[in-house]
């Protein structure tokens, strides 16, 4: 399932969600689900609710709200549902980030963490923090993630 988190993007607008399906079907996973939603906890916490009952989706991916400006209410949504939390994925993501583009790396509130059975990695919504969060974190370890929560 993918979640894309924005007050200004739509379906059609959206290439940051664009991109992530394309570099999971790229690598044979199915997206099952795409939403994009407004930046409002209630909004992100109804989707995500909804892929928890879906059997289909073993894994959440949202994009979009993890800074800190004003409306960026992403990661106060995730954490308030995350029953384990992967700390190293935020710490890493922010690490390979500040390698790229310096010390504002430091305002990314990447997580990621297990609800319900599932697998749910919330990262910022630019095309380059999706490419480096997909690509160098998620498919590497995405497969071993969910059999991991299938023992």
């Amino acid at each position: 399932m993918v979640i894309t988190c924005s007050d200004t993007r739509t379906p059609e607008t959206d290439t940051s969600g664009q991109l992530i399906q394309k570099l999971l079907k790229e690598q044979g996973h199915h997206v099952v689900s795409y939403h994009v939603v407004k930046d409002e906890p209630g909004q992100i916490l109804f989707q995500i609710t909804l892929g928890t009952t879906n059997d289909a989706i073993r894994a959440v991916i949202v994009n979009g709200g993890t800074g800190i400006s004003r409306r960026d209410s992403t990661f106060e949504a995730v954490d308030e549902i995350l029953e384990k939390r992967l700390s190293g994925f935020g710490e890493i993501f922010r690490l390979l980030t500040y390698q790229e583009i310096g010390s504002s790396a430091i305002m990314s509130r990447a997580t990621a963490g297990i609800v319900k059975g599932r697998i749910l990695f919330s990262i910022p919504g630019s095309e380059n923090a999706v490419r480096l969060a997909i690509q160098k974190l998620i498919l590497p370890e995405l497969g071993h993630l969910v059999g991991e929560l299938a023992k």
